[in-house]
């Protein structure tokens, strides 16, 4: 059977019992043949009841799925290990928080071989559970809240900087190396970085499908918030020109914010610059959770998450800031085992 298979999937999983299930039956749905493709799940040392569930779908498919352990537990490793040891022509990288449209790996797989693209992914569609979760989703799929992030806010099809997850041709690895160990966070950025400043491309398709489920609670979706703000100045540090200007508005925001606060006590005329910021950032958030909202509850409740969100991814840069002058990042080789 190894000599047929195209298509290797290859998903990181770690404490996913909560949507394992959902993600594999929409893989089991796939309209792409099942006997050419592997599905390689890298657990890394989950608490929860993952394995069990994967190893009860192993039991029906023992020729599809294989489960492989990541003592290391972060993505990169995953995904290294992972690919190691598939063998199709084609690397389809999933993640188990999503569900996947039935011809997601179909239309993955027509544009890797129908356009020039070494990568190729599709457009997000952020689901959650709950009142809270769903004003969570809205906020993720608008652009104040994430700026042009085309995968999460409905782009057009095209050539662009990264698109989420992604699906490879297996020379990708070969030609550029594999994913960066260093990074906890934004390793799929970093990849696409590496491709694009050799000369390859990464394709966003609008018709390729896929729904993600974000966090659903404001504790939950602020600790995203905070580490990935944090890994963005890391990232930056480790892997310059990988990370794009979007990435650092929410610091800009809360350092203008701090540091015009300051500066008002030598003169008050930056109490006024302040005022006018805060003013206009006020008008966009009402204006664009107007836009959002399907009630005037969860209007209220946007009008607060966009803040919140804000303010916390720029206090995680800020952190980050802290960590480049820790001695692991001073370090000519960097290995993250404490940050």
């Amino acid at each position: 059977m190894t000599g047929e298979i195209t298509v290797s999937v290859v998903m990181p999983v770690y404490n996913e019992e909560k949507y394992i299930e959902k993600c594999i039956d929409s893989l089991l749905l796939q309209d792409y043949p099942i006997e050419k493709m592997e599905w390689i799940f890298v657990d890394g040392c989950s608490k929860d009841k993952t394995v069990e569930l994967l190893e009860r779908y192993r039991t029906k498919y023992p020729e599809l799925i294989r489960i492989l352990n990541n003592p290391m537990k972060i993505v990169p490793y995953a995904m290294n290990i992972g690919i190691e040891a598939s063998c199709g022509k084609y690397i389809v990288r999933l993640d188990a928080h999503a569900d996947y449209a039935t011809d997601y790996i179909s239309k993955c797989i027509f544009y890797l071989e129908n356009t020039d693209a070494e990568n190729v992914g599709g457009v997000a569609e952020t689901k959650a559970n709950g009142f809270m979760g769903n004003a969570i989703a809205k906020m993720l799929s608008s652009k104040f809240g994430v700026g042009n992030s085309q995968f999460r806010t409905n782009g057009q099809s095209g050539y662009v900087d990264t698109v989420p997850f992604g699906a490879f041709k297996r020379e990708v690895f070969s030609e550029y190396g594999g994913y960066d160990e260093r990074l906890v966070r934004n390793q799929d950025n970093e990849m696409n970085y590496r491709i694009r400043k050799n000369g390859g491309k990464i394709y966003l398709a609008n018709d390729i499908r896929f729904s993600y489920y974000c966090r659903d609670s404001i504790k939950g979706i602020s600790t995203m918030a905070m580490k990935n703000g944090m890994w963005n100045i890391i990232t930056m540090k480790l892997c310059p020109g990988s990370m794009g200007m979007r990435h650092f508005i929410p610091f800009l925001f809360v350092a203008s914010v701090f540091g015009l606060g300051i500066l008002g006590v030598i003169h008050p005329v930056f109490w006024m610059i302040l005022s006018l910021e805060l003013a206009l950032y006020l008008v966009l958030d009402v204006l664009f959770s107007a836009k959002q909202a399907a009630n005037v509850k969860e209007l209220v409740v946007l009008a607060v998450l966009f803040p919140i969100f804000h303010t916390v991814y720029g206090t995680g840069s800020m952190i980050g800031i802290t960590k480049l002058f820790s001695k692991e990042l001073k370090k000519d080789h960097y290995i993250n085992k404490k940050i």
